[in-house]
């Protein structure tokens, strides 16, 4: 019973006395009470400064501190995420590259005539009526197999066009017949001087099969560009329907292609290199390839020390409409690269010696969050058709393939087929030229989203390549070269060699200097931390408890008193709500005021304890009075109800 008064004494201080602190009622309470204990000085001078004036010279310093940390805070993070860029040079022994040399003419044309007679008669046709071309009576058989039957009907429906002027009509090449012109014009513009009459345009027209009147108008500005462009789009046709161990026999064999060869000082032959089919360029063969597992390095740089080979062309079996070039062509690359020819092969010429130096480079980018580049390719959603190491262009040529396959249901010619997928033909896909020049023309544009899927890889070799072109053979020794090189041919050649048939290549190190260059942070996390406190102690003198404070009393607390307010108001609409269903009539409110109530308390200055002892009390509030003492806890004969033996003997005496 005594604990109830204390308890009503208590509640009642609670009511009058303010509250402070994490526990304040009130926002700005809790703001006021930071600011006043907080160890950062600027907040504190603001709440203490007296005058207006001071006050708002204190604010604006405050803020004008608090703008630079953040933006030096923000220098600091962007430092953070970038990167410095390292250079090591290392002396020592490299392995080699591999070296895939291709001739530029893929098959032998003697071996391809009976395959191609119909495209070439349409293509000669197509010269003469259009250039006056004229080679006499074609000498090439025809032949009646299924290859030129299905092509001779393409041919007609596909036919190159005459358009005059860029009007809508054109000279049809099959039956000379004009016809009009619908759908939309794509111009091609070459470099080539146009051949024949300047208002003359070359070009082809390719229809969708299943709507006739969707088409498109291709032109060239350029004959040759056009006539090369047709013949390339039935060659590729022609070709998808052989099989593939058919068109390994009609291309170039190793001893085809190698009269000699050299590396490192010592002979080598063609069990150095592995053949490699490409549907472009017919057999390939790669040098150093390590597919037996062993690597060739060298350990001495110069022109001596590296591959030397001779190449025979035989321009003399040169497909005429296919490629207007001679020579051959050649990649550096790493073993576990896919060569692409197509794409960044050197072309060599004839009756020249090539001499190819290199300087090798290591790279390596940081990842995310540095750059935007990934390191196996694995989380690329793009499958990789062609069984290598990922590189960028293995990605673009992959993303390509499956959207030609999804788009026109077949694959391109030029490309690995992916699983379960045919490539292209007229037989099956009467349609394909259209789909796959609509879809070439999106790619090119970066509207299929490859662009924007495939990365660059963060770690790739390269081989940087100088290139020095001399006359070979001489003059002088042109005749017993020659003669030698026929006489250890000349059981399979049967002729008498040309140097315009022959390509003498060198490809070596120029230095073994290894490149590395990588990608370093600029800024590990202990820097940006002590950077961090650098700018908080230099601007507005904190620390990292300073900071714990902040967060304590800006989110914990702030949000603790919001939460407690909305409490509030909600347990109020409640009693108020059953007091209406009850009917009774709320109960009157104590007559003391909260401490943060009181009129009397509004300085916005922290009173002293001489000032407060002479504030005024609030002319509606009682005299405030101090409760009398219990005196009953005075007794002390209810404390102690039984004597001590020792005090009653003291009182006898």
């Amino acid at each position: 019973a005594a604990t109830a008064p204390a308890k009503k004494i208590t509640a009642r201080l609670k009511r009058t006395l303010p509250v402070r602190g994490p526990q304040a009622p009130t926002l700005s309470e809790l703001m006021r009470w930071y600011c006043l204990n907080t160890n950062t000085h600027g907040c504190r001078r603001i709440v203490v400064s007296r005058g207006r004036l001071r006050r708002l010279l204190w604010i604006l310093l405050t803020l004008s501190a608090v703008g630079l940390i953040l933006w030096q805070c923000a220098e600091l993070l962007m430092n953070y995420y970038s990167a410095s860029v390292s250079v090591t040079v290392q002396f020592q022994k490299l392995p080699f590259p591999a070296v895939t040399i291709c001739n530029i003419n893929p098959y032998k044309y003697s071996a391809m005539k009976e395959y191609l007679s119909e495209l070439d008669k349409e293509t000669k046709k197509a010269l003469e009526t259009f250039y006056g071309f004229s080679e006499g009576k074609s000498k090439v058989r025809r032949s009646v197999d299924e290859w030129n039957t299905t092509g001779s009907d393409f041919f007609q429906q596909i036919p190159l066009l005459k358009v005059e002027d860029f009007s809508r009509t054109a000279t049809d090449l099959h039956s000379g017949q004009k016809r009009k012109i619908e759908g939309s014009v794509f111009h091609k513009d070459s470099s080539i001087v146009n051949s024949g009459d300047s208002n003359d345009i070359i070009g082809f027209q390719l229809c969708d099969a299943n709507n006739s009147s969707d088409c498109a108008l291709y032109t060239f500005s350029s004959g040759v560009n056009a006539i090369q462009e047709w013949y390339k789009l039935h060659y590729m046709n022609i070709m998808a329907q052989i099989p593939l161990e058919t068109k390994e026999k009609l291309s170039y064999s190793a001893d085809d292609l190698l009269l000699t060869c050299f590396f490192d000082g010592l002979s080598c032959d063609k069990r150095h290199f592995t053949r490699f089919h490409h549907p472009l360029h017919g057999n390939c063969y790669t040098f150093n390839s390590g597919e037996n597992g062993t690597v060739l390095s060298t350990s001495t740089g110069g022109s001596e020390y590296g591959l030397q080979v001779v190449l025979y062309i035989d321009e003399a079996d040169y497909n005429p409409f296919l490629v207007t070039s001679t020579g051959a062509k050649i990649i550096v690359h790493d073993q576990n690269e896919y060569p692409f020819i197509e794409d960044i092969g050197t072309e060599i010429e004839t009756a020249a010696a090539t001499s190819i130096g290199m300087h090798f480079t290591r790279s390596r980018k940081l990842s995310k969050p540095y750059s935007d580049c990934t390191e196996t390719g694995a989380d690329i959603p793009v499958e990789n058709l062609y069984n290598k190491s990922y590189s960028l262009q293995i990605c673009l040529h992959s993303c390509f393939q499956k959207a030609m396959v999804h788009s026109c249901g077949c694959a391109q010619y030029a490309q690995p087929l992916p699983a379960g997928a045919e490539y292209c033909n007229y037989k099956k896909n009467p349609n394909w030229m259209y789909c796959y020049y609509r879809l070439h023309e999106k790619f090119v544009k970066e509207q299929l989203g490859c662009q924007q899927i495939c990365k660059d890889a963060c770690s790739f070799k390269e081989w940087a390549l100088t290139t020095s072109i001399a006359q070979w053979p001489s003059t002088v020794s042109e005749d017993w070269m020659l003669r030698v090189l026929s006489w250890d041919k000349g059981q399979k050649l049967n002729k008498k060699l040309n140097k315009t048939d022959l390509a003498n290549l060198m490809v070596f190190y120029k230095d073994l200097n290894e490149r590395f260059i990588s990608e370093n942070p600029a800024n590990t996390l202990v820097i940006l931390l002590s950077n961090f406190g650098g700018q908080l102690g230099l601007w507005m003198s904190c620390s990292v408890v300073c900071v714990i404070e902040i967060v304590e009393v800006f989110f914990i607390d702030s949000l603790s008193i919001v939460m407690r307010r909305q409490w509030q108001k909600a347990k109020k609409w409640w009693n108020d709500r059953k007091r209406g269903s009850s009917g009774k009539a709320p109960q009157a409110s104590d007559v003391e005021r909260q401490g943060h109530d009181n009129p009397v308390c509004i300085d916005e200055d922290l009173p002293t304890f001489t000032t407060a002892l002479r504030l005024p009390l609030p002319q509606d509030s009682p005299l405030p009075r101090t409760p009398p003492p219990n005196y009953s806890t005075l007794r002390l004969e209810t404390a102690f109800t039984e004597q001590l033996p020792d005090t009653l003997e003291l009182g006898q005496h």
